[in-house]
């Protein structure tokens, strides 16, 4: 019964995801930071939560058209403690609930940090989420979007990237990218995400995976995306649950005081419960934090 029940959901997304694209290759050509090697990619069912991708060394990106596009575009960066990604609950459900709201959306499959497969793996995912941003943009009007109406998203570890495409954006994560296409997005969603690397709120294995068992001051600095934040940041909407025993919630508490410190608008909402990687409903309140988000998106 079990299995059933797991078939039973990717049917259904797959029912849902007729209007969804081709899921396609994030960069035309070579990988860049990549080592020649087997791809270890593996995929495995969860009871709740849909397809669970790990390692993925090979990143793409599928678009999810609605049927009257109103401009704004969102990449989504899902969850999965930069081990793996939780593709369906914190992709695609949510690239088809924006679809509802006329919201083009673009699931992003981005790098799972390793040594196998990168050459320095804590720049992997960055790449890949610069790299999703720069492709959205150069193709606005393929998918009649404003190109100054893009915006990115993301759960957990993927909130964490999402974080640092919103602080670093001033810098090519790959060095030797020579097309000049802006990568800020223009606002970011993080929705219970990991942000601080500092040994007070950091989720470990998030930490671990991106840079290391023993990482410098600097290191945990640079990746901490509270200490990054400048006045030019994209306006920020954050959601996390009182109850968080995997990602404190002093993560989207530092975010957001680190926001108004540096007059970059922002807007958060807290739930008393609801714990970690609760996707699109948190089962604990009636309130629904995706409208509210939609609400706040009225104003891009």
């Amino acid at each position: 019964m079990k299995r059933r029940g797991w078939i039973l959901f990717v049917l259904t997304l797959w029912l849902g995801a007729a209007q969804a694209q081709d899921e396609m290759p994030l960069y035309p050509g070579a990988i860049p930071n990549s080592r020649n090697a087997p791809d270890p990619e593996r995929v495995e069912g969860r009871e709740t939560g849909g397809r669970f991708i790990s390692l993925t060394s090979i990143p793409t990106l599928t678009a999810f058209l609605p049927k009257h596009p109103n401009g704004k575009a969102i990449v989504i960066c899902p969850g999965g403690g930069y081990r793996g990604t939780a593709i369906d609950k914190e992709g695609i459900l949510v690239a088809q609930s924006l679809n509802e709201d006329s919201i083009t959306a673009f699931v992003l499959k981005y790098r799972i940090p390793q040594d196998l497969t990168n050459v320095d793996r804590s720049l992997a995912p960055l790449q890949d989420a610069q790299q999703a941003i720069r492709y959205v943009r150069k193709n606005a009007k393929k998918y009649k979007i404003d190109p100054h109406r893009i915006g990115i998203m993301g759960f957990s570890a993927g909130g964490h990237l999402a974080a640092s495409a919103a602080t670093h954006f001033y810098k090519m994560a790959d060095p030797n990218e020579q097309d000049t296409t802006s990568v800020r997005p223009d606002f970011v969603v993080l929705i219970y995400p990991v942000i601080s690397f500092s040994p007070e709120l950091m989720h470990e294995g998030s930490r671990i995976n991106l840079i290391g068992e023993n990482p410098g001051e600097a290191e945990i600095l640079l990746w901490s995306a509270n200490q990054q934040v400048r006045p030019d940041s994209p306006p920020a909407f954050l959601v996390h649950a009182g109850d968080d025993g995997v990602v404190p919630v002093g993560n989207s508490l530092a975010y957001y005081g680190a926001c108004i410190d540096n007059g970059v608008p922002v807007e958060m909402h807290l739930y008393p419960e609801g714990g970690h990687g609760f996707g699109l409903y948190n089962k604990t309140t009636a309130d629904d934090w995706m409208g509210r988000l939609k609400n706040w998106l009225k104003k891009f």
